[in-house]
């Protein structure tokens, strides 16, 4: 039997008021593609830091190739071959790729005065980027210019170079194309045949099936099973991961078809940045309208215009088939529209602040006055909505930073739906979420079509658009390609419509 390639047992690490694992095991084999999965808060990325060095466990071992090892630092773990890539990329933005590739090896010549050998550190910059498929001339140019699948790739030619056997990866496609995550695909199956061990964390379930030989599932921070490759289906992993099986992830119970009467209507709408030509649709009351498109088909911009964070330059808004005129966030939110923005914690939360702060924050006039704000309507705005979005915090008190990424985007929920919007925006409604929290997020949306709140839906989750919207706008190049409901409403029609295709 051959020695595996890493070794975890009985890892355990516990932080203040916290077990964030406890007694986790797992193995890992010679080029084998492991992936982890579990619920935000189930210990997967406590775990990798474990693994490389970021954190040290308060019990357990680790053994590489059948030897005990301790990484005191992250250092230690590269130089044993171990090698992290964060969901957040750690690249020096201002240098170039060559920079990057060399940031604390750099090669030199000359014995004294220790000269950086440049034409040696582009060859072998050259051929780390063959391997992960870049082209050689991407080199020289800097990273801030590269777009997020080639970020991703530079991070893999790093530790390639660094003679990487174990390559943990965290949520590698969360910001990726689809195109981008073939290519990653592509790059996964050139480290296996190479023999690199690769650890895989991702929520998205359909590309652990896709990639993964084997599958470990964590959930509150111990062992909850594994799957072997013929094993690794949707509902096995989310079976594992949540404790039950999830029979009406995506529900259908409030649904009016496309037959409500508008609720917002935007006709010929030209905005600052926008494409050259008007836009023009409407979202019904108590339907869930989503909208489709290629990364770059300018659907996040749309949203912002009719939000007011884009300044309108011609055509009109209607509100319940009366003039609306928004020149700013303030006018869209007075009037009943919200925004639960793509990224959550650059545009939908102060971060630092607690989870109550947030949640007040767009609903001061409710619970204030001129004479400042009413502590008891306050505190039960707070309660109210951490106990309606089960949100699974210490006190409103807990800064919302410290929250797992499901429970940060039901904050954000939380402080909108406090306000009962007629018309709620919800760009990238779960990214970055465990299957859990989603099947939540999903019954709360549902929910609010029911009551008749107009939901526009943006979303690159094929599964999710299909599974939850009733009507499907496609965008393509800055216009609305096509719309897609009932029967013609499939994955097929609306990647058609997105890259160009007629319906």
């Amino acid at each position: 039997m051959l020695t595996p390639r890493l070794e975890v047992t009985g890892i355990c690490k516990r932080f203040p008021g916290v077990i964030a694992l406890d007694g986790v095991s797992l193995t890992l084999a010679p080029g084998e593609v492991l992936a982890v999965v579990g619920e935000n808060g189930a210990g997967k990325s406590t775990l990798m830091k474990m693994i490389g060095g970021v954190y040290q466990p308060d019990a357990g071992e680790l053994r590489l190739n059948g030897r005990l090892v301790s990484f005191p630092e992250p250092a230690r773990a590269i130089a044993a071959g171990v090698s992290l890539i964060h969901q957040e990329l750690n690249l020096a933005e201002n240098l170039t790729v060559t920079d990057n590739l060399f940031l604390g090896r750099e090669l030199t010549s000359g014995a004294a005065l220790q000269i950086l050998n440049r034409r040696a550190m582009a060859s072998h910059a050259a051929d780390l980027l063959t391997r992960v498929g870049l082209p050689e001339n991407r080199a020289t140019v800097g990273v801030e210019s590269l777009p997020p699948g080639e970020k991703q790739l530079v991070e893999i030619a790093r530790a390639l170079g660094m003679d990487v056997r174990v390559l943990i990866m965290d949520e590698p496609t969360s910001s990726l194309t689809q195109k981008e995550t073939e290519q990653l695909y592509r790059v996964i199956e050139g480290l296996k045949n190479s023999g690199v061990s690769v650890l895989y964390i991702s929520h998205r379930l359909a590309e652990v099936k896709r990639c993964a030989d084997r599958v470990v599932v964590l959930r509150d921070g111990r062992n909850a099973g594994e799957l072997s490759k013929q094993n690794i289906t949707h509902e096995n992993m989310v079976r594992l991961m949540v404790g039950r099986d999830l029979k009406h992830f995506y529900p259908k119970v409030h649904r009016t078809g496309t037959g409500g009467a508008p609720v917002l209507t935007v006709q010929n709408l030209l905005f600052r940045g926008g494409p050259p030509t008007p836009t023009s649709f409407e979202v019904r009351a108590g339907e869930i309208l989503g909208m489709a498109g290629l990364v770059g088909a300018g659907r996040t911009e749309l949203s912002e215009a009719v939000f007011g964070i884009r300044r309108i330059t011609g055509g009109e808004l209607f509100l319940n088939r009366q003039p609306l005129k928004v020149t700013s966030p303030t006018d869209a939110i007075a009037a009943g529209v919200s925004l639960v923005p793509e990224d959550r914690r650059l545009h939908g939360l102060i971060v630092p602040e607690s989870v109550g702060f947030n949640i007040s924050l767009p609903n001061l006039a409710r619970i204030g006055s001129r004479l400042g704000i009413h502590r008891s309507a306050e505190a039960e705005l707070h309660r109210t909505w951490i106990e309606k979005l089960r949100i699974k915090t210490p006190s409103a008190k807990q800064p919302v930073g410290l929250l797992s990424g499901g429970n940060q985007q039901k904050v954000v929920y939380g402080k909108w739906l406090a306000r009962h919007p007629r018309v709620l925006i919800l760009d990238e409604p779960t990214r970055g979420v465990d299957v859990g929290a989603k099947a939540e997020i999903y019954a709360l949306i549902d929910e609010l079509a029911g009551r008749g709140v107009a939901v526009w839906m943006i979303t690159s989750d094929m599964e999710e658009l299909l599974g939850m919207a009733d009507r499907v706008l496609v965008m393509h190049e800055g216009q609305v390609a096509g719309e897609l409901f009932g029967s013609a409403l499939t994955e097929e029609a609306v990647m058609k419509l997105a890259t160009g295709g007629a319906a």
